[in-house]
């Protein structure tokens, strides 16, 4: 065989056991951020049932990772925004007990004025609604399929500056809110809004605070939410690839102005997107 040849098979060899190593997302042990654990001991052909606060975490094979050498499995679990510095994490795969450590971050405060009051302090017909809304997406968010090859690393859903980055602790016409809990990006309104991976869409509705909105499943708890839309071109079931339409840019629901709001949610935890986009 000749030189060329062989270094030419030798290449696509190595290329085809980092699968996983370029598509991995990036590792932060903080609040709202993503660790990933070794399941080390764990070597049974089938991935491990692993669970973390009470919600079921993604597992993948370690081949090809820098992971490799300390187990088949790896656990890439979302951390919530909740989390505390000083209190070990627990994480159980199968009858197996793992620990791992947070540490702390501070995130920034931003102050915002709504006009609409009401979307600072609902009324009672308001509050029943979003409670219903909200039932409907924490089951989107705890959706569980298997597809063959876990979509761990995302494209950006649109094209615009980033107007109010994840883990804010925000305050509407100065009173405390609920740290923010995805990724703002600002664009023009009817701006395309595109798939940043493979999934399927899992929900889609007119919310009180989020607008049009639509949520995708990645698959192995992995789920992506778009807020604020001013249209929505899928429906409930639909498959879509990456850079497929979702919709476009709009300012419904709780808004200041045009902008997508992007959330990312591992095992029913909302995390900062930038972990999962190729940078």
């Amino acid at each position: 065989m000749k030189i060329k040849h062989l270094v030419v098979i030798l290449s696509f060899l190595l290329a085809s056991t980092f699968t996983y190593a370029q598509h991995l997302p990036k590792e932060s042990r903080v609040p709202g951020g993503i660790a990933i654990i070794p399941l080390t001991g764990l070597n049974s052909s089938i991935a491990p049932s692993t669970w973390y606060k009470g919600n079921r975490v993604m597992v993948i094979p370690s081949k090809g990772t820098q992971y490799s050498d300390k187990s088949r499995w790896i656990a890439i679990a979302g951390i919530p925004l909740s989390a505390k510095a000083d209190k070990k994490q627990h994480l159980k795969a199968d009858t197996t007990s793992f620990y791992f450590d947070v540490k702390d971050k501070a995130y920034k405060a931003q102050y915002l004025t709504i006009k609409n009051k009401r979307h600072v302090e609902p009324d009672p017909e308001d509050i029943k609604r979003w409670r219903t809304e909200k039932t409907k997406m924490v089951a989107a968010y705890k959706s569980w399929s298997t597809p063959d090859q876990p979509a761990v690393q995302f494209s950006l859903p649109a094209k615009g500056p980033y107007s109010s980055p994840f883990g804010l602790k925000r305050f509407f016409n100065k009173q405390p809110r609920n740290p923010h809990s995805g990724l703002d990006i600002a664009a023009p309104h009817g701006a395309p809004i595109t798939a940043p991976a493979t999934g399927v869409v899992v929900d889609t509705g007119d919310y009180f605070f989020n607008g049009k909105t639509v949520i995708v499943d990645h698959g192995f708890g992995l789920t992506t939410m778009y807020c604020h839309m001013s249209k929505i071109d899928v429906q409930i079931g639909d498959r879509v690839n990456t850079g497929d339409s979702l919709g476009a840019i709009g300012k419904t629901g709780r808004v200041t102005g045009p902008h997508l709001h992007w959330s990312v949610s591992l095992n029913n935890t909302r995390v900062d997107p930038i972990l999962f986009l190729n940078q």
